[in-house]
C-alpha cells in the first residue's frame, strides 16, 4: 500500500533534512549520500524494530536534497538576509540550518508547491526535532522569504 502523496512528501522533507544534515557533519560525497537513503531508509524496516520509515515520494527526496546543496550558497544568501543583525548561519543549530535550507529551496526553486504548504511542512519538521519556539521561528524566516521570492 502506498502513503497518500501528502505523506510521502512529508516524508520526503523530513528524510531531505536529515541526509542533509549528514551531508553537512560528514562530508558524504551527494550520490553515495542518495544511495544510502534510497537503499537504507526511504520506506525500509528499521533494524531489530518492527516499525518502519514513512514511505517517501524519491524524486521529490532528490529534488530537494540536490537542489539544496546546488544552490547552497543562493539559500545561504536569502537566509543571512533574513536574520536577526549580528547573527550568522554558523551560530544556528545545525539541524536548524537544513530545516531552513530545505525549505528556503522549496520556496525558490519549487513553484509547484504552494507557499503555505511549503511553510507550514517545514514548521511541522522542526518541531520533530524542536520545541514551539524554534518551530515559529522557521515559520517567521521561511514567510519572510516567501514573501520575497515568490511576490
Amino acid at each position: 500500500m502506498t502513503a497518500p502523496r501528502s505523506q510521502a512528501r512529508s516524508a520526503a522533507r523530513l528524510a531531505a533534512v536529515q541526509a542533509l544534515y549528514q551531508w553537512q557533519m560528514e562530508g558524504t560525497a551527494l550520490t553515495k549520500l542518495l544511495d544510502e537513503f534510497h537503499q537504507h531508509r526511504l520506506g525500509r524496516e528499521i533494524d531489530e524494530m518492527d516499525e518502519h520509515y514513512a514511505e517517501a515520494e524519491v524524486d521529490f527526496f532528490d529534488d530537494i536534497v540536490t537542489g539544496v546543496t546546488a544552490r547552497a550558497d543562493e539559500i545561504d544568501g536569502k537566509l543571512l538576509e533574513k536574520l536577526a543583525d549580528g547573527w550568522t548561519l554558523a551560530r544556528l543549530d545545525k539541524t536548524m540550518l537544513q530545516v531552513l535550507r530545505c525549505g528556503a529551496y522549496e520556496l525558490i526553486a519549487r513553484a509547484d508547491v504552494p507557499t503555505a504548504s511549503a511553510i507550514s511542512e517545514y514548521v511541522d519538521v522542526a518541531k520533530a526535532f524542536f520545541d514551539d519556539r524554534e518551530a515559529k521561528f522557521v515559520n517567521g524566516i521561511l514567510d519572510a522569504i516567501g514573501k520575497e521570492v515568490r511576490s
